[in-house]
């Protein structure tokens, strides 16, 4: 094993803190692993070896992100994430399927699935927007991280008020999707997407506020006026 990782599992387990280790399980619905070290710390650690191996090529540097996600442990793939998006001016279109075997194989819980899509996977889609129609493939999977992963991957590039057509179609595909997480994915997709373009989100909403269920629309009003937000709530 490559002895930047020994370090970094040895620097992990040295702040270890069971309060906050309690504390982060009940964030979660599924179980989780957890060292218990503060975000705060775990994004110095992780900061520190970077600075150790950033002179490595990007594939060699992926390979220690796909170790540090073979844990299972949250802290370590925080530490991959920050890695992969301190690569993303050497972002080429062959590295999508490094992200999405991340997502697809080793994502198990929605805050490594928002930190590795919010920043990675968001600005590789606005370096190469034609991988767009990849996460609309991604909402048909059966993985409920991946469906999850194809709206929170437009949060940031939504907010600059990028790809409207695309993140609606998306929201289409997803609009009837069971799972709690998934909904909440692509409401908060819609509500970073009102920043920009209020009135279509609204619309939006309400041409499909029958069958979208409440989770979704509660996110993807929250920041509307309360007028906006009273009429999209109202029945009928």
């Amino acid at each position: 094993m490559d002895t930047v990782i020994k370090a970094i599992r040895k620097e992990l387990n040295k702040n270890t803190n069971l309060r906050t280790k309690e504390s982060g399980k009940r964030f979660f619905k599924e179980e989780i692993k957890l060292y218990g070290v503060k975000t705060a710390v775990v994004g110095k650690i992780g900061k520190k070896y970077y600075n150790q191996i950033k002179t490595r090529q990007k594939e060699d540097i992926f390979l220690l992100c796909e170790v540090l996600w073979q844990s299972g442990f949250l802290e370590e793939s925080f530490i991959a994430c920050s890695w992969s998006y301190s690569l993303y001016k050497e972002y080429r279109p062959e590295d999508f399927q490094v992200f999405e075997r991340w997502v697809s194989h080793y994502v198990s819980n929605w805050a490594s699935c928002d930190t590795l899509c919010n920043h990675t996977i968001g600005t590789f889609i606005e370096m190469y927007p034609e991988y767009l129609k990849e996460l609309k493939e991604w909402t048909k999977s059966d993985n409920r991280w991946v469906r999850r992963a194809s709206a929170v991957s437009l949060i940031v590039p939504a907010r600059k008020g990028k790809f409207l057509t695309d993140i609606f179609e998306i929201s289409d595909l997803l609009l009837l999707d069971e799972e709690d997480l998934v909904q909440k994915g692509y409401g908060w997709m819609l509500k970073a997407t009102s920043q920009s373009h209020q009135r279509e989100v609204f619309n939006y909403v309400l041409t499909n506020k029958a069958t979208m269920p409440r989770t979704a629309l509660r996110y993807a009003i929250e920041k509307m006026p309360q007028n906006l937000k009273a009429e999209a709530m109202k029945k009928g």
